[in-house]
């Protein structure tokens, strides 16, 4: 018992050990994620406050745009005016100023038809084009669709204009700026998978560091923006020409991939400490199968020598004691120890199985045993077929029945009763064998088949281990048990082929 328990608690301990080998290594690795969670939290703050500056630079560079746009509708107002006023022959103001403004302006494009929609003129068009009617028919339809014309003089002229190229090419800088925001600064958001909607939050206007197929259907989309707005507040910009936006965004893939980095590091562990296991239990059982081999060929090799001895002794009696019966006893006792000498010389090579009457073995054994314990241990046998044969080795089987009698008699302390039942169960024959000893704690059912198990002063604790070795290992069956009660005796089962 002794061996057993401090097995246990060395187990115990270096279980403890490793588990704390562990914890220290999910500490360390969860502390170095928090780690880089907080920078790039904090670069994703940064990120964020960034876009809702640069939302309202745009959005500055709009209304900016929007006065430059209202100074040029103003401006050609007032060249409407300049042309009424030329065109007034009732006014004999001085027109020098007037037409010097007119001329001045070389920016803003103008088409002047006269009322039968014939062009008289126009104003700042490209040189190359002034001739091309099909481009001024276009512009035209330009011109028409973007300002409502200005009709001046007596004959109902108009003057249709569009805005001027200067605010043109402004106009083109701030779609490039617009999308540039969104393309550079909303796309390339620090890694962070990034989904800009639009204000009902259903349609993906653009995304970034995010694959489509997670936004594949309504259903993924409405999920992942779910998922996004549980980790993160969408921010809400406005921009120019679109309205409101909001941006959703999660934490970087990298981050996650940290996150998840001690679990699979626990895994690694896991599995390198099962693996680890293994192979020392592999290495053990092997070790352990060699030291059973050595001590089993020694222990036949030390009892050959006084066995021939007293086979020599036994002869020499037989011609000088006329004790019939004493000499047949020490005859068998003698018989026994060469099959003990079998046995153990069989120890670690495979033995020959044959078909044995397993009622007539079971009965052997107990017609020995029961002269050799206390007379106030009851034996029997219950066996339905007393023909029922089994695949086994006598020998072998025979040290099984031995080692489980032997462990009865001392659990019952040489008083009780002793039942053995021989049948058929499917394809497999069994032996049970019951005794009304003290029985067994169902926490050490499995445990009193370990080397080194055992509840008595003497004994190394190996006779229940070399049971389940011959009957498991040898003969291919199972052994284990069945039943046990505290003061109520304990079942043993055995299991053979047939």
């Amino acid at each position: 018992m002794n061996l057993y328990s401090n097995k246990q608690r060395w187990k115990i301990l270096l279980f403890i050990v490793a588990m704390a080998i562990v914890a220290v290594t999910l500490w360390y690795s969860n502390h170095i994620a928090e780690s880089i969670r907080i920078e790039e939290r904090k670069k994703v703050q940064l990120w964020s406050e960034a876009i809702k500056q640069r939302a309202d630079l745009v959005n500055f560079t709009e209304r900016l745009f929007e006065q430059l746009r209202e100074e040029e509708r103003k401006r050609a107002d007032l060249l409407v005016k300049g042309y009424n006023i030329v065109n007034d022959p009732s006014d004999q103001n001085d027109l020098t100023f007037v037409t010097d403004f007119i001329w001045s302006n070389t920016t803003i494009p103008i088409l002047i038809y006269d009322g039968l929609n014939n062009l008289i003129g126009s104003r700042n068009l490209p040189q190359r084009r002034e001739n091309d009617a099909a481009y001024i028919d276009s512009l035209f339809q330009v011109m028409q669709k973007k300002n409502p014309p200005i009709v001046f003089g007596e004959v109902g002229h108009r003057v249709y204009y569009n805005d001027s190229y200067l605010f043109t090419e402004l106009q083109g800088n701030l779609n490039s700026l617009i999308n540039t925001f969104i393309s550079e600064t909303v796309m390339n958001s620090a890694s962070a998978p990034v989904l800009l909607t639009d204000s009902t939050q259903k349609v993906v206007l653009k995304r970034g560091n995010l694959d489509s197929i997670f936004i594949a259907t309504p259903q993924l989309l409405e999920q992942k923006l779910a998922q996004m707005r549980s980790e993160n507040e969408p921010i809400a910009i406005e921009l120019p020409g679109q309205g409101l936006n909001y941006i959703f965004f999660e934490d970087s893939l990298v981050l996650k991939q940290l996150e998840m980095f001690p679990v699979f590091q626990l895994i690694l562990i896991g599995v390198f400490l099962l693996v680890s296991y293994l192979i020392f239990s592999t290495f053990r059982k092997a070790e352990q199968n060699q030291v059973w081999v050595g001590m089993a060929k020694e222990t036949a090799h030390q009892l050959g020598t006084p066995l021939s001895s007293l086979m020599a002794w036994s002869s020499l009696l037989e011609t000088q004691l006329p004790d019939k019966n004493t000499l047949a006893e020490l005859n068998k006792d003698i018989d026994r120890l060469n099959t003990i000498t079998a046995r153990f010389s069989k120890i670690g090579s495979a033995p020959d199985l044959v078909e044995e009457n397993i009622f007539e073995c079971v009965l052997e054994a107990f017609d020995y045993l029961k002269l050799r314990v206390s007379d106030r241990v009851q034996f029997s046998i219950n066996a339905p077929d007393r023909t029922l044969n089994a695949h086994l080795n006598k020998p072998l089987f025979g040290w099984v029945l031995e080692n489980l009698v032997r462990n009865a008699v001392d659990a019952m302390e040489g008083e009780g009763k002793l039942s053995a039942s021989v049948f058929r169960e499917y394809n497999r024959v069994v032996v049970e064998l019951h005794d009304t000893g003290k029985g067994i704690a169902k926490n050490k059912w499995r445990t009193v088949f370990q080397p080194g198990f055992t509840t008595k002063k003497r004994g190394w604790g190996l006779g229940l281990s070399l049971a389940k070795r011959i009957i498991e290992g040898y003969h291919e069956g199972k052994i284990f048990v069945k039943w046990s009660d505290a003061g109520k005796g304990t079942l043993f089962r055995i299991e053979l082929r047939e």
